[in-house]
């Protein structure tokens, strides 16, 4: 039987980008529709946030286990199957008409979407030619940033233009075109795993959503609460019985040996930094725009058009001269400018402020970005045995939602100890601490990859005539 012809470079980049950038993007793109959706559906403010929330949840809590599931059964297969109940999902959340349905809808898009960003990182990986690699990660990268920096823009512009349902309803037609396109362009495969890990996915699961629900809770509520408290202890106590169960299982989930290794480490605590940095500042950024300078939702939205423009720019390159350069140092260069980027907002930040003095601080934030997602992306998946691509990537990504949750809990914490809603100083003043913490953790992460390894390079290749050589000499000699 012969083998179909391996499908096009560009073509198989949007097989798994498509997708990928339609659950990205629904990730933060509800954030300047949230006012909109308040009046609409009477919402009260603790039941508004988990319209936000209750994604993260969904999304978070089952990463590990949607990447598990593609190991077993195939990844492509899965992949396809995240993509058409994601579409459904959404198609839940346009149709709602009350608060209780959208966030129930939303928790089904997270859980949805955990079978398809990172599983489209290892599809593409594994797709891809080893010299194209580079190149195909920064853009899977750019697109991906570009996700999550547009969000706003087309949540605001969206919900101006049309109504807050169209932000969901749009992934319906998005969906339909990616299933037969993933199916058609893309081959299956599979990891290592001899069979489904029941146990350490139970314990996986549980334990992430335990401690993202405190997380978020933690920011609600105050972090001494009792509630919080007895969520991270839950948390705790299942984590660890997770590592205790994958330490003895005959086929772990997520081996912890890849743990042991250096790059691959690093290279997730470098993940928990920059979306611990980033979007919590993002979250409060895009209120920001709105509540203290005036803006409509889609006004918002352009004004961080710079931000979401510089990663789709710089990404491509960044992926291209990684091996070059070395992934470490470019990650730590990107924290670094992004961190600028946020402490130069939250300087000139201010009621009387221009709004043409934030565009410089959102170019270097957005320029960061692309430096530091790409590289990342190919630490994680260049550091261990292609077999483990899966369960690295789907790791990757549970540490990335982790940062990204506590960033904004984090945010929301000292948002509310230094200011409010009330007035448009009010809500500078809780604002621009915030920004600080996120601009000191990006440094702080920058610090972290200078750390990170260049992976070592081959042995050159050692001249082989030798051995001929006295063969022949002998030979004449007789």
């Amino acid at each position: 039987m012969t083998s179909r012809p391996r499908p096009s470079f560009g073509l198989t980049v949007l097989a798994v980008s498509l997708p990928m950038f339609m659950v990205a993007l629904d990730n933060l793109v509800v954030t300047n529709a949230l006012a909109s959706i308040r009046r609409d559906l009477g919402s009260t403010v603790e039941n508004l946030q988990w319209v936000t929330n209750a994604y993260v949840l969904g999304f978070a809590g089952f990463l590990l286990t949607a990447a598990g599931l593609g190991d077993r059964y195939g990844r492509r297969k899965v992949f396809a199957i995240g993509i058409t109940a994601f579409t459904l999902a959404s198609l839940g959340c346009g149709l709602s008409d009350s608060i209780e349905a959208l966030i129930l809808f939303r928790t089904l898009q997270g859980i949805t979407a955990a079978a398809v960003l990172p599983l489209s990182l290892t599809i593409l990986t594994v797709s891809v030619p080893p010299e194209k690699r580079g190149v195909a990660i920064g853009l899977w990268s750019a697109i991906s940033s570009l996700a999550v920096a547009l969000a706003p823009l087309v949540g605001g512009g969206i919900t101006t233009a049309i109504h807050w349902h169209w932000i969901f309803l749009v992934n319906i037609p998005v969906g339909l075109i990616a299933i037969p396109l993933v199916l058609k362009v893309l081959d299956d495969s599979r990891g290592a795993a001899a069979k489904l890990d029941i146990p350490g996915l139970l314990l996986a699961g549980a334990g992430v959503l335990s401690l993202i629900w405190a997380i978020v809770k933690g920011g609600e509520e105050g972090w001494t609460s009792s509630t919080v408290v007895a969520a991270f202890a839950a948390a705790v106590v299942l984590l660890v019985a997770f590592l205790l169960w994958e330490r003895k299982a005959s086929s772990p989930m997520l081996p912890l040996s890849i743990y042991k290794i250096k790059a691959f480490s690093l290279a997730n605590v470098v993940s928990l930094a920059v979306f611990f940095g980033l979007f919590g500042p993002i979250f409060l950024i895009a209120q920001y725009l709105q509540v203290a300078r005036g803006h409509s939702a889609f006004e918002a939205g352009l004004w961080t058009l710079p931000w979401a423009i510089m990663p789709m720019l710089v990404a491509p390159f960044a992926g291209k001269f990684a091996p070059r350069v070395g992934s470490g140092r470019l990650m730590s260069a990107g924290l670094f400018v992004s961190g600028i980027g946020l402490a130069w907002f939250a300087a000139v930040a201010g009621v009387d402020a221009a709004d043409w003095e934030y565009v410089g601080p959102f170019i270097l934030a957005g320029a960061g970005m692309g430096l530091v997602f790409a590289p990342t992306a190919m630490v994680v998946m260049s550091s261990v045995p292609p077999q483990m691509a899966g369960k690295a990537s789907g790791a990757n990504t549970t540490v990335r939602e982790l940062g990204g949750a506590l960033g904004i809990a984090v945010s929301t914490s000292v948002f509310s100890t230094y200011g409010a809603y009330d007035t448009p100083q009010s809500f500078t003043d809780g604002m621009t601490p915030g920004l600080w913490v996120g601009a000191a953790v990006l440094v702080v992460g920058a610090l972290i990859a200078l750390a990170i390894p260049r992976p070592k390079q081959a042995p050159a290749a050692q001249p082989q005539p030798q051995p001929q050589v006295k063969q022949d000499t002998a030979a004449v000699a007789e």
